[in-house]
């Protein structure tokens, strides 16, 4: 069976590399991020499987606000399917606010918005993207020290749960070249620039549509 199929909704959740400036007042507004691009592909291309989109990703999350506004911004929202990408700001906080996540707490921060989501729709066909880093300094380097087991934690769940999963980290990292570098994909090592966006719609498709 397809993972996408007809008159799916999907729900992107997140922080802001999935928010990317929508616009909050407007439940339709999409961002100018991955999700857009995704949107804009499905109507054009697979226009017969009359796919709606949902943006949900706020700026700066952890993944404990993403806890804490689950009931609202999710569970209680229709889908067929949900896009989860989170756990950069788990890592980041601990650098500049000295606010840490420990891999036992994302852990049981992640299985929570997992296990309410298929409680409430054991049908529910979940995606899950790795968060990612592409340092632009030296002091974002020692960031992997936090970050990657926070990255091996959301692998394990998405093999546990058996959902599609997206190692973003893999694919941007094999994505660099002298010409493709960090500051060609991210703008400071975190948020996408357009291309960076472009990277993770083309990859969230591949997976999705087979």
């Amino acid at each position: 069976m397809a993972f996408i199929q007809e008159n799916d909704i999907i729900l992107f959740q997140g922080d802001s590399i999935t928010d990317c400036s929508r616009n909050k007042l407007k439940r339709s507004d999409l961002g100018q991020g991955y999700v857009n691009l995704i949107y804009h592909y499905l109507q054009t291309h697979h226009q017969d499987l009359h796919i709606t989109c949902i943006n949900k990703g706020i700026y700066g999350n952890r993944t404990i606000d993403l806890k804490l506004r689950w009931r609202l911004d999710t569970l209680r929202i229709e889908k067929n399917i949900l896009s989860l990408l989170a756990g950069i700001n788990d890592t980041w906080r601990r650098y500049d606010f000295n606010l840490t996540t420990s891999p036992e707490k994302f852990e049981e921060h992640y299985r929570y918005l997992l296990d309410t989501s298929l409680d409430k729709n054991p049908d529910l066909r979940i995606i899950l993207l790795s968060p990612f880093l592409l340092p632009h300094t030296e002091s974002q380097l020692t960031w992997f020290e936090d970050l990657n087991p926070k990255i091996q934690i959301v692998e394990k769940l998405a093999k546990e749960y058996n959902t599609l999963y997206l190692p973003l980290q893999e694919i941007f990292t094999s994505s660099l070249t002298p010409e493709h570098d960090a500051y060609y994909f991210t703008v400071d090592g975190v948020h996408p620039t357009p291309e960076g966006h472009m990277l993770i719609a083309k990859e969230w498709l591949k997976r999705s549509l087979g």
